[in-house]
């Protein structure tokens, strides 16, 4: 059985040190860093949890997503497995729920929630009834009582224009999904596309038959967007596109691809997320890389926080992201 000793000897770190963070000394100021590489090498030596951190029970995984929602983009599934492995570290007992299940399934002797997915008031207002202790990752539907943890999209969507223009590119067109609006269920502009027009009329340069959405956020729908956008703009076509989610830029490089127009000599593709298979489609991908492991190591710190530390204000943490320049923009 590993021992404190062996930990310390495989991180790099006091025994002292180890010790203290294993049995979570408030008084200990260190890095995160160093915290985490105590914790992953206790973990890889398979010390004993319970030494590790105090097991935190009651906690649900709220999964708002259908099972087709998962499979067309592969992003909620890379948040949902990020989210499991970072609980389990952090000795975290998450019990799962779909919504599938329905809202009601939830049990009220929650001691908190993770969220992630499109909820209705109603769904709020029950999980409000329930437990003060909430994160939502990804959204921020109820900012005055739960936590949330997301990629700074705005941001990501004004960066990327400033981008474009820095390339010469004037004429830049938006390709995307919609927002289902749980409570009207209607279809609404989703917020990188709202950003897109402010930020395009505010340069003067937004052109409205270059914007393009559907339902979903799919390779489907970036294929037919993008065959829509040659079809209805012929030579017109803009120089770039900025499109709102990895799968749907897939989608978009197929259509390019079948219609024989080059990427990016004459189009270029900059998109979100930087999916796995980003650098390997043709050509590779220009892409925001969206760190999904610190967004839910984020979240997991701050279900601790209100869980155990009893924090009453609420949060809101923007994750920021890094430019992976490939291929498909010059």
């Amino acid at each position: 059985m590993a021992t404190i000793k062996d930990i310390a000897e495989k991180a790099g770190y006091s025994i002292s040190t180890v010790s203290r963070v294993l049995n979570n000394d408030s008084s200990l100021s260190v890095p995160d860093e160093t915290r985490e590489k105590i914790y992953a090498v206790a973990e890889e030596l398979n010390y004993r949890k319970k030494t590790v951190r105090l097991l935190v029970k009651n906690i649900a995984f709220l999964y708002w997503l259908t099972d087709k929602e998962e499979l067309e983009d592969v992003y909620f599934k890379t948040m949902r497995i990020e989210l499991e492995k970072t609980a389990k570290l952090y000795n975290v007992e998450l019990v799962t729920y779909k919504i599938s299940d329905g809202i009601q399934q939830i049990p009220d002797t929650l001691d908190g929630f993770i969220a992630v997915g499109m909820f209705s008031d109603k769904e709020l207002a029950y999980l409000r009834s329930i437990t003060p202790n909430g994160v939502f990752l990804d959204t921020s539907p109820d900012p005055t009582h739960y936590d949330s943890v997301r990629p700074d999209l705005p941001q990501i969507t004004r960066s990327t224009v400033d981008f474009l223009i820095s390339r010469g590119h004037s004429e830049i067109g938006f390709i995307g999904g919609t927002y289902h609006n749980p409570n009207t269920d209607k279809d609404e502009l989703d917020l990188r596309e709202r950003v897109f027009r402010r930020y395009m009329e505010q340069k003067g340069l937004l052109k409205e038959e270059y914007v393009f959405h559907h339902r979903s956020f799919s390779v489907d729908t970036g294929y037919l967007l993008m065959k829509t956008a040659i079809q209805t703009l012929g030579d017109q076509l803009p120089s770039a596109f900025f499109i709102a989610a990895d799968p749907i830029a897939v989608g978009c490089l197929q259509a390019l691809n079948e219609h024989g127009i080059a990427t990016p000599n004459r189009v270029s593709i900059i998109s979100i997320n930087n999916i796995s298979v980003a650098k390997y489609v043709s050509p590779p991908l220009t892409t925001f890389h969206i760190d999904m492991r610190e967004i839910c190591k984020n979240a997991i710190m701050l279900l601790l926080e209100r869980v155990l530390e009893k924090r009453k204000l609420v949060k809101t943490i923007y994750i920021g992201s890094e430019l992976v320049i490939r291929k498909s923009t010059n």
